[in-house]
């Protein structure tokens, strides 16, 4: 599965929609997801897990990139 990790650079600020970032991350299940990303230091808003549709319409933009952990 592709999850779509909405996060903050530093886990020390209050979320900001401004401020958020999003990166997509392949895994089983959110905990793993979770796991991946414990020791990055990032402050995590949501993870969304993407199904087909939604993900071939993410697919599309440029940001698009899958990262590794």
């Amino acid at each position: 599965m592709i999850f779509k990790v909405l996060y903050q650079e530093l886990d020390t600020e209050v979320p900001v929609r401004e401020r958020t970032d999003s990166m997509y991350l392949e895994a089983e299940t959110e905990r793993q997801v979770r796991e991946k990303l414990k020791n990055a230091g990032l402050n995590i808003e949501y993870i969304q897990v993407l199904d087909e549709d939604h993900l071939a319409y993410e697919q599309q933009s440029e940001d698009f990139k899958l990262e590794q952990f």
